[in-house]
């Protein structure tokens, strides 16, 4: 015997297709969304885990650039300080030199020559001065280039005093004063000489002093012992 299905079998079909469908999508939409909500919350986490790394690099940033002022200051204070101690060293260098200058110019001032104005700059010197006549004039120049710390001079001005006529109070009537000469302007160069320098330190020191006393020591006891021998 036939059996007729006369329900809507094709309409349950349907409605279940339907039903696991929506089943899927639901499923793959509460993936999607867990998925969504993993990634922003991992990518908050990273990006605030970027951020606490940014702000510790801008404070070691801060602490650097504020050693880095420290090391600027103590630079500061080095290029200070040497350039002092270049200072001192300098000064304590041109000490014997003055005693030098003024030495070398009272052996190298000939007769008939007497100085007005002495002015040194660095190692230049500016003499101004009355000469009797040019020849002492030369005499002065032939002795500053002779001189073991003096050098180079240049004449650059001399001009003839004119014969300035007075009568002296205390001399005879028709007796007159006449003033002759020439003024200068003479520039020279002052010799640097470490050598010598270390030469005439080492002979000023005790130990050289007492050297130059032991000669003379044993001359002295030698005289005495021939005086001795003798008597």
């Amino acid at each position: 015997m036939t059996r007729i299905n006369l329900l809507p079998w094709r309409d349950l079909l349907r409605k279940e297709r339907e039903r696991e469908f929506f089943t899927l999508a639901g499923g793959a939409a509460f993936f999607m969304v867990l998925v969504i909500v993993y990634v922003h919350f991992h990518m908050s986490g990273v990006i605030e885990t970027q951020n606490q790394r940014n702000t510790y690099l801008q404070q070691q940033i801060k602490l650097v650039e504020n050693k880095i002022k420290d090391i600027r200051e103590l630079e500061k204070q080095k290029s200070q300080l040497l350039a002092r101690m270049k200072v001192i060293e300098e000064l304590q260098g041109q000490r014997p030199q003055m005693v030098h200058l003024f030495d070398e110019l009272v052996k190298a001032m000939p007769d008939g020559v007497y100085l007005t104005s002495v002015k040194q700059t660095g190692s230049s010197v500016e003499l101004q001065g009355v000469a009797q006549s040019n020849a002492r004039v030369s005499a002065l120049m032939r002795n500053i280039d002779a001189s073991q710390w003096l050098g180079d001079p240049k004449l650059n001005v001399i001009q003839a005093l004119g014969g300035n006529k007075g009568k002296n109070k205390g001399a005879k009537k028709g007796v007159t004063n006449v003033q002759k000469g020439s003024t200068f302007i003479l520039n020279l160069k002052q010799k640097t000489t470490k050598g010598d320098d270390a030469d005439t330190g080492a002979t000023n020191t005790p130990k050289a002093a007492a050297a130059k006393r032991r000669p003379k020591k044993a001359a002295t006891r030698a005289k005495r012992g021939k005086a001795g021998k003798k008597s």
